[in-house]
């Protein structure tokens, strides 16, 4: 039984089927080839293995000791090939791949960026299409309707109908030109916003882009709502009003603001979102370069 390296594997697949069909004939019917072919082929693997796998003296095949010890490796070896097998179609689609995000806009700086590039450099063949869906809301619902794979937000995630990968926590600061800043104290109290003139994202697809709920109450003066992120960062940064952020984009994509924590400090957690069951070889890529970048980031 030392002959397995090398072997057809067509022959061990029409062994395994002459054990599972109770004979030849049953095998040769569920393989579609002829009895004759088939028998012809059991005789080839034994010569091939040096030994006989079956006991033709009476009226019906039965395996001999050598054939019963045969049944669970060919089991194995027939296993094995098709976990090969997908292993060697995920490294296609990995190759030639594409996945859909949903990506809420607040996000689409930091770290949707980071994230896909990432993926690239270890998969330089995946087409990543990212949709806007305009809302949290917009990001779980394309997700639920199968439009986009994976979502990428930091609102609450309540669904049995969807899972989630948490990444990381962000701080959501308060943006300001210099001339509203000066006579803030820092941190600034949530009290305090009220006065502030501020520049809200919209969107058609839900109206103004949703706040949780601490900073919903402390909204007062909205000077300026814009559907377009890019705008109003330009708005903020002209001295149009002041506007929330992630710590990270303000510090890193925002000129001549001033970037303060709010008291109580308002922390979101960004977070993956998928439906259950198995993923695309390309969004459990992406999931493994967000799950790595969350490691560095928290070490």
């Amino acid at each position: 039984m030392s002959k397995v390296q090398g072997m057809d594997l067509r022959l061990v697949t029409y062994f395994v089927a002459v054990v599972d069909h109770g004979g030849v004939t049953k095998a040769a019917k569920a393989l579609y080839i002829a009895q004759p072919s088939l028998s012809q082929a059991i005789r080839s693997l034994e010569r091939q293995l040096g030994t006989q796998l079956f006991d033709r003296s009476g009226r019906w095949l039965t395996l001999t000791a050598d054939g019963r010890a045969f049944v669970d490796p060919a089991r194995q070896i027939l296993a094995d090939v098709e976990a090969a097998k997908r292993r060697v179609h995920a490294v296609r689609d990995l190759l030639t791949g594409r996945l859909e995000i949903a990506v809420l806009s607040a996000l689409s700086a930091d770290p949707l960026p980071e994230l896909t590039s990432a993926l690239h450099r270890a998969h330089p063949g995946i087409l990543v299409t990212v949709r806007d869906p305009g809302s949290s809301s917009g990001v779980l619902s394309q997700v639920r309707q199968g439009d986009a794979e994976l979502g990428l937000t930091d609102a609450p995630v309540r669904s049995d109908l969807l899972r989630t990968q948490e990444l990381w926590e962000h701080e959501i600061t308060l943006v300001l030109p210099p001339h509203l800043a000066a006579a803030l104290p820092d941190p600034v109290p949530l009290a305090a916003i009220g006065d502030i003139p501020l520049v809200l994202e919209s969107s058609e697809a839900g109206g103004r882009a949703a706040l949780d709920d601490v900073l919903g109450q402390a909204v007062g003066f909205v000077a300026v709502e814009c559907a377009h992120r890019q705008a109003i960062w330009e708005l903020v940064m002209h001295g149009a009003g002041a506007t929330f952020l992630p710590r990270r984009i303000a510090e890193t994509e925002l000129r001549n603001v001033v970037v303060r924590s709010t008291s109580p400090q308002v922390r979101r957690t960004v977070r993956l979102v998928f439906r259950p069951g198995p993923l695309s070889p390309a969004a459990t890529a992406f999931l493994n370069v967000a799950a790595d970048m969350s490691r560095r980031r928290l070490s």
